[in-house]
């Protein structure tokens, strides 16, 4: 599992624009700027719907007041389910919301779970991180999907 002092792994998430699907390169993405990245095990599930994405979307002005160029949502979930879920959400211009379809980013940094006893397939763990120009400083993991414990905006807030 990726640890902090660590590099983000290279890979190609995916968010929509106004042209369609834009291919986002995590090298490019992470570098020169401090992001706060979470990740959810799917959108619009309860617990990343009713409580961990909200979070963010409400600290967001905080986040950037603290020099935080933006704040990230990753899910294993297709661009077109993220972009649904960031309109449902009210994230759009808070949170970006990228998707990592085929969870290839996600078991690059070891944070795969597998869901597929209910039908999910490989998720993502819950996590929450800083990175700074493509380095983890901060990391914190659930130990279970519907846990929220460790990676709320109020605890990452605190480590900016």
């Amino acid at each position: 599992m990726i640890k902090v002092g660590d590099k983000i792994p290279s890979a190609t998430l995916r968010r929509m624009n106004d042209s369609g699907i834009e291919e986002v390169q995590t090298s490019d993405y992470f570098a020169g700027r401090k992001i706060a990245m979470i990740g959810v095990p799917g959108a619009f599930t309860p617990t990343c719907s009713q409580q961990h994405l909200p979070g963010y979307i409400q600290k967001a002005a905080d986040f950037k007041g603290k020099g935080v160029d933006e704040i990230a949502c990753l899910s294993v979930n297709d661009p077109f389910v993220m972009q649904e879920w960031g309109k449902a959400s009210g994230a759009e211009g808070k949170v970006t919301l990228l998707a990592d379809g085929n969870g290839e980013f996600t078991k690059a940094m070891g944070l795969e779970f597998d869901g597929s006893g209910a039908g999910l397939g490989t998720r993502s763990k819950r996590f929450a991180m800083i990175v700074e120009d493509g380095v983890v400083k901060s990391l914190h993991v659930e130990d279970s999907p519907g846990a929220l414990q460790v990676t709320g905006a109020e605890k990452l807030i605190e480590e900016v």
